[in-house]
């Protein structure tokens, strides 16, 4: 029998209840959410359930919703695949204030890196990880570069000309 979206569902909501919910499919994959505090249990079950079997995480990464409220400004993102079906699902945590999760690397050993990338680009904190280190931005930075906190463009540029890139700033 083919994993459904349906028994994932099913699995996941009989053994968390409420701490796994908006269960959606988004483009082509099968996403759900969690809250933060329950992570590691999640991502337990989903890997060691003899009916689930998602044995890889593909990927990990954070991402910054400027626009959203304090709870809801940055997220963590768990892609897991199982071999077996050729099924893939999406897990997602949005982080509550400060951006802080349970890390996931003694679970899967590939994370150590992705969640270090996280802590690096983003500054999601991963609790009680082994090594939360800068890994390609220079250890003497005290910000996060992926972050959108930043404006677009520099207003102090003097050699850019707007109309060499199609826009005016006057109207003719």
């Amino acid at each position: 029998m083919a994993l459904e979206t349906t028994n994932i569902q099913e699995k996941v909501t009989q053994e968390f209840g409420d701490k796994a919910f908006a269960f959606t499919m988004q483009k082509d994959i099968f996403t759900f959410e969690v809250y933060p505090n329950s992570i590691r249990e999640v991502i337990t079950f989903i890997k060691e359930n003899q009916d689930l079997n998602f044995h890889f995480l593909t990927d990990l990464c954070g991402i910054h919703y400027p626009d959203n409220d304090d709870n809801h400004q940055f997220a963590v993102v768990y892609h897991l695949h199982n071999w077996i079906e050729n099924t893939r699902i999406r897990v997602k945590a949005y982080l509550n204030g400060t951006p802080e999760i349970d890390t996931i690397s003694d679970i899967f050993l590939s994370s150590n890196w992705m969640e270090r990338e996280a802590w690096d680009f983003y500054g999601i904190n991963f609790k009680n990880h082994p090594q939360l280190k800068r890994i390609l931005n220079m250890d003497e930075m005290i910000s996060f570069p992926m972050r959108k906190e930043f404006p677009m463009e520099d207003s102090g540029r003097t050699d850019k000309d707007d109309r060499f890139f199609g826009r005016t700033t006057t109207n003719n």
